[in-house]
């Protein structure tokens, strides 16, 4: 039965992405709530990325998000960055809020409306070259209302052929990740409505194509973990979008309405080798912060992946795997929940303790004033935001 000592190679390496829009403002499809201390600019959401990463260690990266973090000089945000304790990390495309892409982007009839789609994202890939980084992200809000409204084999057909046309234009060190949502905006089809696909279109470009999965995009009772496991199976598992949700795509705290589904999803992850040195595998926070603070926000998220982190590299898999061999399901299943009732809180309190953090990251950043400092500073001037 493994040890805490004996997991923490594993827990020293994990790293979470923050996304850069999670620092902005956001709020539900009636109202974008405005708060205090609120970025007001791509500088300002890494300043706070940089402050959840300096409490907690797990967030070395930060998302960008074009063009709500367009900036003039790449070269130069990156070094700011830098100068903050993080990187830049995955930049993720937009092709959802132009009026021009109100009947699909990639997967548009008009070929003027997917041209623009298309150049968008390779300005997105000039970016990388310019920030260093490794992953394009690509979420296509594409879809139709109303049947017979387009038809749906062509709009595959359009969509292999953009993804084509951008992806030969990734460098050997670069990657694209293809999400997947199975409803809105589009309610009728959606051009990527689920893993399947996404891995149909990302198998048909090459290896530097992956699977991106967003844990809060799919029907009620669908056992995402498996989804999890076949993916690391065919080496096409690229990130995560972790967040939590009740009812759809909620975007809430990761782990905040199903922690033991948090835990399954990380079984899983280190089953298929995700968390190993070298694996390809990147995870992700995307969030809204509606009505919490962000940095704190974002700070529990990170948490509460480290926590079911610890508790999945603590699972007694030799024992588990003998109970399986033997068919005897009921200790396999207590050897399995005994690893998701363990308490791993004051371990970890001591883990971060003997690296230089403090104990307990909520309370420290309660206690540093910096959410204060942030609401007396950034006032006046556009907040930059989700609906900004």
């Amino acid at each position: 039965m493994p040890t805490f000592d004996d997991i923490t190679p594993v827990l020293d390496r994990l790293a979470i992405e923050v996304p850069s829009w999670a620092y902005g403002n956001s709020g539900t499809r009636f109202k974008v709530f405005s708060t205090p201390g609120t970025p007001r600019n791509p500088e300002e959401k890494i300043a706070d990325a940089a402050k959840v990463h300096e409490l907690t260690g797990l967030a070395p990266t930060v998302a960008l998000h074009i063009p709500w973090d367009k900036v003039d000089d790449y070269a130069a945000l990156k070094r700011y960055a830098n100068d903050h304790g993080v990187d830049l990390g995955t930049i993720n495309s937009n092709t959802f809020q132009d009026d021009v892409y109100k009947l699909g982007s990639l997967t548009h009839i008009d070929p003027a409306v997917r041209r623009k789609a298309i150049d968008h994202h390779l300005e997105c890939i000039e970016i990388m070259n310019a920030t260093g980084s490794r992953d394009l992200k690509i979420w296509l809000a594409d879809g139709t209302n109303y049947p017979g409204q387009g038809d749906i084999r062509t709009r595959q057909d359009l969509m292999h052929e953009a993804l084509q046309e951008i992806y030969a234009q990734l460098a050997d060190d670069q990657r694209m990740v293809l999400e997947y949502k199975f409803f809105e905006p589009a309610f009728y089809h959606t051009d990527v409505p689920d893993w399947g696909t996404s891995y149909a279109h990302v198998a048909a470009l090459g290896d530097k194509a992956f699977v991106c999965l967003d844990t809060g995009h799919h029907a009620p009772g669908t056992n995402i973990e498996f989804i999890v496991a076949q993916l690391l199976r065919l080496g096409k598992l690229g990130s995560f979008d972790f967040n939590s949700r009740f009812y759809a795509d909620d975007d809430l705290i990761v782990g905040a309405a199903d922690p033991f589904q948090l835990f399954r999803i990380m079984v899983e992850v280190v089953r298929g080798g995700g968390l190993d040195e070298g694996s390809g595998v990147a995870l992700m926070l995307d969030q809204c912060h509606n009505i919490e603070d962000k940095v704190p926000g974002q700070i529990r998220s990170v948490l509460n992946v480290q926590e079911m982190t610890a508790r999945a590299l603590l699972l007694d898999r030799e024992a588990l795997t003998q109970a399986q061999q033997a068919g005897d399901v009921l200790t396999a299943n207590a050897i399995y929940m005994d690893a998701f009732y363990t308490d791993v809180r004051p371990l970890l309190a001591e883990y971060r303790e003997k690296r230089g953090l403090p104990a307990d990251p909520m309370a420290a950043y309660a206690e540093s004033g910096y959410q204060a400092k942030i609401a007396a500073e950034r006032v006046g001037g556009q907040q930059a935001g989700w609906g900004a």
